[in-house]
């Protein structure tokens, strides 16, 4: 089995030589930027595992891996233009760097070349990638617009930030490794088996992503500590605090949610105490427990070699217990 570390430099160097800089420059140029502002490369990295996992030369999977990238960062660089975030990566946006409609244009080509990318195969594979990824990128819209809808609802449930969670995030997880398993030629079973051990592992993905946003390290997270908090974002910290707090400290943490100080020290303490109080950590945690446990529960179905599914949950430990 290639370690990930080999999978990762593959897919740089395959990005590096498809994604090249061509006329009119204006429309490429900032698709070369956002694809080099680099990134954990969590999806690419999963489609070629897994199609080595089932059997089958990684290389087979390269094309798949960066239709996947390419689709997540177009993904990105439409969400900071709705968000008007300045930084991505901690380096200018698109949109920030070039302008609005340079963003909005790039983001649309980089969506037809991912489909393009999935004609290097044949005609059986590329009708199932393609459905595939028409189906996933339709969730992700799904996702993306339940996440602005609860910028302005307050009664936004558990199971509705799940679901939204599961469409903006975690589907993607699971169609990159569902690629890897596309292109592997392997059952359809076993493809949507692979399907939901990283759609469950998305979930806690995204999950963990919610705790360090609030808990992380600042020096190995990479983003703004209580970012979230600042932003006013009803992550699932948010939505367990209200759920388990005194009436009191319901009414803070509304009433903090609803204002953006110039000075957002004082507000994220404030916040980050009541989280505490209401236990929401430890809840958070479990959470992340309980979708990790059922993404490991798939791995007994599929039908792989034991020392492959041991990659496959030694994988998942290592993403549960990131600190970035």
């Amino acid at each position: 089995m290639t370690h990930i570390a080999h999978y990762r430099e593959t897919f740089l160097a395959y990005l590096e030589e498809k994604i090249v800089l061509t006329e009119p420059k204006n429309l490429y140029e900032p698709i070369v930027y956002i694809l080099q502002l680099g990134g954990k490369r969590l999806r690419p990295i999963l489609t070629l595992m897994t199609t080595e996992i089932f059997g089958t030369s990684h290389e087979k999977a390269l094309d798949a891996a960066l239709a996947v990238e390419v689709f997540h960062n177009f993904s990105l660089v439409h969400d900071d233009i709705m968000d008007d975030a300045p930084l991505r990566r901690g380096k200018e946006t698109v949109h920030e760097k070039w302008d609005i409609n340079t963003g909005i244009l790039s983001g649309d080509a980089m969506l037809i070349l991912a489909y393009q990318l999935f004609e290097n195969y044949e005609d059986g594979i590329f009708r199932k990638l393609a459905q595939l990824f028409s189906k996933t990128a339709m969730e992700v819209c799904e996702g993306q617009q339940y996440d602005i809808d609860f910028e302005t609802r307050n009664n936004v449930t558990i199971p509705e930030y799940l679901k939204m969670i599961e469409y903006k995030t975690a589907v993607l997880v699971g169609a990159a490794m569902k690629m890897g398993a596309i292109v592997a030629g392997v059952s359809e079973k076993d493809a949507n088996a692979i399907y939901d051990f990283g759609r469950n592992l998305g979930l806690a993905f995204q999950l963990q992503d919610d705790y360090l946003d609030a808990y992380g390290d600042p020096e190995t997270f990479g983003k703004q500590v209580g970012g979230d908090i600042i932003e006013n974002k009803k992550t699932y910290l948010y939505l367990k605090a209200l759920a388990n707090s005194t009436q009191e400290n319901q009414q803070s943490l509304q009433h903090l949610f609803s204002i953006q100080p110039e000075d957002a020290t004082e507000k994220v303490e404030a916040v980050m105490k009541i989280f505490n109080e209401s236990k929401a950590p430890e809840a958070i945690k479990e959470a992340i427990e309980v979708y990790t446990e059922k993404a490991f529960q798939v791995l007994e179905t599929l039908h792989i070699e034991p020392k492959q599914k041991q990659v496959l949950k030694a994988f998942g430990e290592q993403l549960m217990n990131r600190t970035v």
